[in-house]
């Protein structure tokens, strides 16, 4: 620190030395072009009068450039601003100057003083702008070599105008902005930092070809999600780079930089709006309590955690099998909050009853999320056995263990495969609901939140489509028809709080998930969000059907027994009561045959009879293929294959009941 501060004063005399040799440079340029560059000619009167001059200039021009911080400028970093500030500086340093020399008699023809501040103006803020000038020359050199980017900003506002600068001037970005897009009209034909704003969305697939376009920067901080993913569909075809600045809040916090500059992810394209929230209801629903997380360390687990922290309760518990995921948030948290936070961290099963009781009496959760769970479809319809004594037994733990040591309120994690279940997995999560909803007589409050897929949750597609990709392929689904509900992690633990805070006893939220995704078309965007090319680059191969899967996922949003909540995104799905003793008597039946060690085709058949939605995979399938053929064949004079997606999804919903 010391050396630094040692320094300073040498650069400023520095800077005083070029500017005292620069003011009488212009003094005898000026002189010189008076008298027509001729020395002899130049009366010896007005030489004895600018010495003069220029000594009080010197002292003028100092004592000004002192007060107005003329020393201070960066001069690689200076803007159209500090221009302006330096060139008031140099003319109210020169009004000082002639000031002096009409009280001290000093006199010089008006043409030389004239020349004088021109020729000033140039040479004192000429010099201070130079390093910037350089960088900048050095850069377009830079971009001049074949390996460097061509960039292309889209958003022609004050973020773009931002990132346009810093990629004019920084250092460390090896690429050139060749051209900027803007919707507005009235910006095209016009230039930003010297680079042409070619037009609107519309014209980016031809500028990218125009340009020879590599990357593509979209900085439009202020626009709705719709509009960006819009933006974002058109920028994908074009196989540049993507990078996106991510929202408003970075102009808000000043962080519009290209640090801030993120490479576009599959879910920017989703154009979900953002979730709102009712902030105040869940404050109070978890502020000063003790909350428990069940399978924390899982993605929606640990999102949950990371968003429970921010309500400060007085206590927050992550009980997980797996100690590394538990060991990653917990480590997050800790350095997020340090003190602030009580957290504990349990390695437990929910499986192990004794464990699970230990742990309720020792903490009393007032608030437990139950996100723990076997949730792989082929490897529960492999492992009946496995599913039963995780989701089934270790969920009737965790509920028992609730009710008896005072929890007030528990929310468990359902999944839209619950709904006219398919596969094994499904039909147990349909199971621990019909628990949940037996429990209508009990102190503590219990509610299922149901949703489909999460985006880059611990081993769903998205993850696997990128491994894919690194090795270089192929893309492997099961079948290029499959249509899926997707969210995002931080969405569906956000809804999840929320659904939480406004929960009643034995109800099943269902969230709204949006559109329906193509698997196909989502394999498609990932592969040119790496800068390839399907089918060229990469190629996407069908698997085939994997046991217990469906081609299309129910329509979660269809049911009739659906009502509003206070939130848009949340709805309550009725269901019929169901006895505990009707529980309890499934229960020992299924203990039965687990004991007994009971083969996977007799559990499959006791759980179609104990949950009585539970459905044959191959059957349903059947249905949304004849369905399929009909709407092919009909739409084959009238329009599109992909129009008849939600028809087909609908006529498939209507043979079924959504919900027990």
């Amino acid at each position: 620190m010391a050396n630094r501060h040692m320094v300073f004063p040498w650069r400023t005399l520095v800077v005083f030395g070029v500017d005292t040799c620069l003011i009488g440079l212009t003094g005898i340029l000026a002189l010189l072009v008076r008298f027509d560059f001729l020395i002899s000619s130049i009366p010896r009167s007005y030489l004895n009068a600018y010495l003069w001059c220029f000594l009080i200039q010197v002292i003028g021009t100092t004592v000004v450039f002192s007060l107005r911080r003329m020393y201070h400028f960066i001069w690689r970093v200076v803007n159209v601003r500090d221009v302006a500030k330096m060139a008031f500086s140099v003319v109210l340093a020169f009004v000082v100057t002639f000031l002096g020399c009409l009280a001290f008699r000093v006199n010089l023809p008006r043409s030389v003083w004239f020349l004088m501040l021109v020729f000033q103006l140039c040479a004192l803020v000429g010099i201070r702008c130079a390093l910037r000038f350089w960088n900048m020359f050095n850069a377009y050199l830079q971009t001049r070599r074949p390996s460097s980017e061509r960039i292309m900003l889209i958003g022609a506002g004050a973020a773009g105008q931002v990132l346009a600068r810093e990629l004019a001037c920084s250092q460390r970005v090896e690429g050139r902005l060749c051209c900027i897009i803007d919707d507005n009209p009235q910006k095209t034909g016009k230039y930003m930092d010297g680079v042409r704003i070619e037009g609107g969305r519309a014209q980016i697939e031809s500028c990218v070809k125009k340009y020879n376009i590599t990357q593509i920067i979209v900085a439009i901080p202020s626009a709705t999600e719709e509009e960006k993913a819009d933006i974002l569909n058109i920028c994908k075809m074009t196989g540049c780079r993507l990078r996106v600045l991510p929202g408003l809040y970075q102009l808000l916090n000043g962080e519009v930089s290209l640090s801030a500059v993120k490479d576009v992810q599959v879910e920017d394209l989703l154009g979900r709006k953002p979730v709102r929230l009712d902030t105040a209801s869940i404050s109070a629903f978890l502020a000063g309590k003790v909350v428990l997380v069940t399978g924390g360390g899982g993605s929606i687990g640990s999102e949950l955690c990371r968003q429970i922290a921010r309500y400060e309760p007085k206590t927050l518990i992550i009980l997980d099998i797996y100690e590394n995921n538990a060991y990653d948030i917990q480590q997050e948290l800790r350095r997020n909050y340090k003190d602030l936070l009580d957290l504990r961290v349990e390695i437990a099963s929910i499986r192990d009853k004794q464990r699970i009781y230990r742990l309720f009496d020792f903490y009393r959760p007032d608030v437990v999320f139950h996100a723990a769970a076997h949730k792989h479809v082929p490897l529960m319809e492999a492992c009946p056995a496995e599913a039963v004594k995780n989701n089934v037994f270790g969920t009737y733990h965790v509920v028992r263990a609730a009710e008896k040591y005072g929890t007030k309120k528990f929310v468990m994690i359902s999944t839209d495969k619950a709904v006219n279940p398919t596969n094994f997995m499904g039909a147990t999560k349909r199971f621990c609901e019909m628990i949940l909803q037996s429990r209508r007589n009990s102190s503590t409050e219990y509610c299922a939140v149901r949703f489909g897929n999460v985006l880059g949750s611990n081993g769903s597609v998205v993850p696997l489509f990128k491994k894919q990709i690194q090795e270089g392929g192929p893309v492997t689904l099961t079948d290029k028809r499959i249509i899926r509900y997707f969210m995002t992690i931080p969405e569906a633990a956000m809804l999840v709080l929320e659904a939480g805070a406004m929960a009643r006893q034995s109800q099943i939220f269902v969230l709204d998930m949006g559109e329906p995704v193509k698997i196909l078309t989502l394999a498609e965007n990932l592969i040119r969000l790496s800068g390839l090319e399907p089918y060229k680059d990469i190629e996407i191969k069908e698997v085939g059907l994997r046991p217990g899967e469906k081609l299309y996922e129910e329509l979660l949003m269809k049911s009739e027994h659906l009502s509003k909540t206070n939130n848009e995104k949340i709805f309550v799905e009725e269901q019929r009561p169901i006895t505990p003793e009707e529980i309890m008597g499934a229960l020992l039946t299924l203990d039965k045959m687990i004991s007994a060690e009971s083969s996977n085709d007799q559990l499959i058949t006791l759980m179609r009879k104990l949950v009585p939605t539970y459905r044959d995979p191959a059957e349903v399938n059947a249905e949304a293929e004849r369905f399929t053929q009909e709407d092919h064949e009909r739409l084959e004079s009238v329009g599109t294959y992909e129009e008849s997606v939600e028809e087909r999804q609908n006529s498939v919903s209507e043979q079924v009941l959504i919900g027990v």
